[in-house]
């Protein structure tokens, strides 16, 4: 009997013994398919070239200061930003945007005499009841807001950058009382700060021109309900382009034509790349660099351009535009050229630089009077699909090499930059992303 007893011992010992490295098999199994999954996820959250739906799309948004160490906000700034994320206004007259709408971003500081203007001229444009209309403020002003608040033409959406300098008179990205400041020696006077490339300390008002910027397109692309499952053209004008009639219509033929006439085309614009001309007049499309006045891109060129987050950041050039131009632009490996028609249907009209103009006093639109002409073919889409495409080649201005006008070499400006890039990807659903 003890003889039988002892194989049927061992028998259930091997059972035993081959249901535990069964388990633990399909445990392991279970894991490597749940960590698989996860990484491929996240890769193509942030590596998918497939624009059709937004990565983004649906993830809540979440309190970026307690993820990225922002500079802590004053009352102002925690209001301003709340209002970021309200509806636009005039849903009641407007309220569904035509399919295949092309939001329109206007980005502004405090020139209140441009802003009536340029607001002027968007309510004359055929078709922009249509859209949606972004107006990004760097800073706040009382007589900005009221003048936007007044738009009755189409639907419109308020943003206001929360770490505008202008928002902070006594502490970083303001003005710190233990700023250097000028061609300070902080070793000498025991200051703070990173001088530039020339040996000057930052000034507020110069970086916030690019820290708007790129603030307001981080938010834009990837921030905000509205935009951010956009994977199409948005269109960018500030407060000091004057906007023709014949725009919405000219846009969005371009953006049609683009990649059937130019597939090599990274964006379109309104305008020529000189902000002196209103265009050649002749019966051809141009290709020529992307200028600043009236560019609209998609999501996959802005992708492009996030991924040189750090190049940007680091560029010592306090203009977004220049830095642009001499590093982000090179990094893409080819020339990047823009579409435009051969009438300008947006028009400089800025006579003061920075944040000049802004007192009824100092206005700065040609001596205090705007006298721009609006023809008759300005009032009608004037671009010819039939047209062919004059590739304008080796045109002068800022490229690689160009080292930077200075003003952006304090390390503080340069990591609230890179933060800016991360807002709004250091927390999807709670895992952990990084960008590279």
């Amino acid at each position: 009997m003890a003889i039988n007893q002892k194989p049927r011992f061992k028998d259930a010992a091997l059972r035993r013994f081959k249901l535990v490295v069964f388990v633990a098999l399909l445990g392991l199994l279970l894991f490597m398919i749940l960590m698989e999954t996860n990484s491929f996820r996240n890769f193509a959250a942030w590596s998918s070239d497939d624009i059709d739906e937004d990565p983004y799309l649906g993830f809540d948004r979440f309190d970026s200061n307690d993820v990225l160490r922002l500079p802590k906000q004053s009352e102002l700034s925690i209001r301003l930003e709340k209002r970021n994320w309200l509806p636009p206004q005039n849903l009641d007259l407007y309220p569904k945007l035509a399919k295949d709408h092309i939001p329109i971003v206007l980005y502004v500081h405090n020139r209140p005499q441009y802003l009536r203007v340029v607001v002027d001229s968007l309510s004359k444009v055929i078709g922009i009841s249509e859209t949606l209309l972004i107006v990004s403020h760097d800073g706040y002003f009382e007589e900005m807001d009221k003048l936007v608040r007044s738009i009755r033409f189409c639907q419109v959406k308020q943003i206001f950058a929360p770490y505008s300098p202008h928002l902070f008179p006594n502490s970083f990205p303001g003005v710190s009382p233990s700023d250097c400041k000028g061609k300070d020696d902080p070793k000498t006077i025991h200051c703070r700060g990173n001088p530039d490339q020339y040996g000057n300390h930052r000034l507020p008002k110069i970086v916030s021109l690019k820290h708007h910027w790129w603030w307001m397109m981080n938010t834009v692309w990837d921030g905000l309900k509205e935009t951010r499952g956009i994977s199409g053209h948005i269109l960018f004008i500030e407060e000091d382009h004057f906007i023709l009639p014949n725009a919405y219509r000219n846009l969005q033929l371009l953006v049609t034509l683009n990649p059937k006439k130019c597939p090599h085309c990274y964006s379109v614009n309104l305008a020529p790349s000189d902000v002196k001309s209103r265009g050649e007049g002749n019966n051809f499309l141009v290709a020529e660099r992307m200028g600043n006045i009236g560019y609209a891109f998609n999501r996959t060129i802005w992708r492009k351009i996030h991924k040189q987050a750090k190049e940007f950041c680091f560029f010592d050039d306090y203009n977004w535009d220049i830095t642009m131009w001499a590093t982000v632009y090179p990094s893409f490996g080819k020339p990047v050229y823009s579409l435009r028609g051969p009438w300008a249907s947006a028009v400089h009209f800025g006579k003061c630089g920075l944040h000049q103009g802004q007192g009824d006093r100092d206005v700065c639109i040609d001596n205090g009077a705007l006298n721009i002409d609006v023809r008759d073919i300005d009032k009608v889409a004037n671009i010819n699909s039939e047209w062919q495409v004059d590739v304008f080649r080796h045109q002068p201005g800022y490229g690689a090499g160009f080292r930077g006008w200075g003003g952006w070499g304090d390390e503080r400006d340069r990591q609230l930059c890179l933060n800016f890039a991360h807002m709004y990807h250091s927390t999807l659903n709670g895992t952990n992303v990084s960008h590279s």
